[in-house]
C-alpha cells in the first residue's frame, strides 16, 4: 500500500494533560506535534530510530504554533503533518490540528536539523539514502500561519525567574527537552492571567544546548498588545532560547 505524503495521527486532550479551564495546555500539544513528526519520519524511512543506527538524530530548531481554540478534556483530535520543503542542513515541517469532525483548531509550523550525536555538528539532510526525504515533500498543502523571524528584544528585558534543571527536564538526545523550555516560559504567567487571556500564537527558536545541572534565568519583556518576548539564558550567559508569546 502506498503511503500518503501527509501523515495524520489521533491523540487525545487526557485529563490530567488538561489545564485549570479543561482545554489541552500548550506544552502537550506540542509534545503530540514532536511524536507525530516523528510518526510520520519513522514510517518513511528517516526518523530518528534509524538515525540513531548511524549516529545522528533530528533536533528541533523553531516551532510556531498558532490556534484558534484547544482540543478540551478528553476531545479526540488528529494532528496532520508533512515536509513542506528539505535543504542540506534544515527541513521545513508543517502541522495541521484538526477534530474528528474535520474542524480545525489551529496548524503549527517548524524547523528541524539533523546532527551527529557523537560531534553535536550539523549534518547534510540530503546525503542520507541519497536524498530520499525529497520524495515526501508536499509543497500543496496550505499551512495558512506565519512562518515567523528573528524574536527581537532589547536590554529592557527583565529578569523574571531563574530555574534549576533536573533528571525528568532531560530527554532522549541528552539535553533539556523542547517542551520543557514551553513550560517554564509558559509559567511566568499565573493563572489569574490564563482566567483572562488564551495563548493565540507561541513561538520558540531553540538557539544552544543546555543540560542537567544548568541553572536557566528567563527574562521578559513586553514588545505589544498582548504580546511578549522571553529569553532563556544559561549559568555562562549563552542564549539557549528566544520566545514569542501573543494572548487573545
Amino acid at each position: 500500500m502506498a503511503i500518503d505524503k501527509i501523515g495524520k495521527y489521533l491523540f487525545m486532550a487526557e485529563s490530567f494533560h488538561c489545564d485549570f479551564q479543561h482545554k489541552l495546555f500548550m506544552g502537550h500539544l506540542g509534545n503530540h506535534m514532536l511524536n507525530a513528526a516523528d510518526f510520520h519520519s519513522s514510517d518513511r524511512g528517516f526518523g530518528m530510530l534509524y538515525l540513531n543506527t548511524i549516529h545522528k538524530t533530528w533536533v528541533l530548531s523553531r516551532l510556531a504554533i498558532e490556534m484558534d481554540e484547544m482540543p478540551t478534556q478528553n476531545t479526540k483530535f488528529y494532528v496532520e503533518t508533512w515536509v513542506e520543503s528539505a535543504m542540506r542542513y534544515f527541513t521545513n515541517r508543517n502541522f495541521r490540528v484538526v477534530g474528528e469532525d474535520g474542524h480545525v483548531y489551529g496548524y503549527g509550523r517548524s524547523v528541524w536539523a539533523m546532527i551527529d550525536t557523537e560531534t553535536r555538528q550539523p549534518q547534510d539532510i540530503l546525503a542520507i539514502d541519497n536524498g530520499a526525504i525529497n520524495n515526501w515533500i508536499d509543497k500543496e498543502k496550505p499551512c495558512p500561519i506565519d512562518k515567523g523571524g528573528r524574536v527581537k528584544m532589547t536590554d529592557a528585558a527583565t529578569l523574571v525567574r531563574t530555574i534549576d534543571t533536573h533528571y525528568s527536564d532531560v530527554d532522549i538526545n541528552g539535553h533539556i527537552n523542547s517542551v520543557k523550555y514551553i513550560e517554564h516560559v509558559l509559567d511566568l504567567w499565573d493563572i489569574k492571567w490564563y482566567a483572562e487571556h488564551s495563548i493565540r500564537r507561541f513561538e520558540i527558536a531553540y538557539v544552544a544546548e543546555s543540560h542537567e545541572g544548568d541553572r536557566l534565568s528567563l527574562y521578559r519583556e513586553q514588545t505589544g498588545d498582548n504580546e511578549y518576548c522571553v529569553r532563556i539564558v544559561k549559568n555562562d550567559e549563552t542564549e539557549v532560547v528566544r520566545c514569542k508569546v501573543v494572548f487573545n
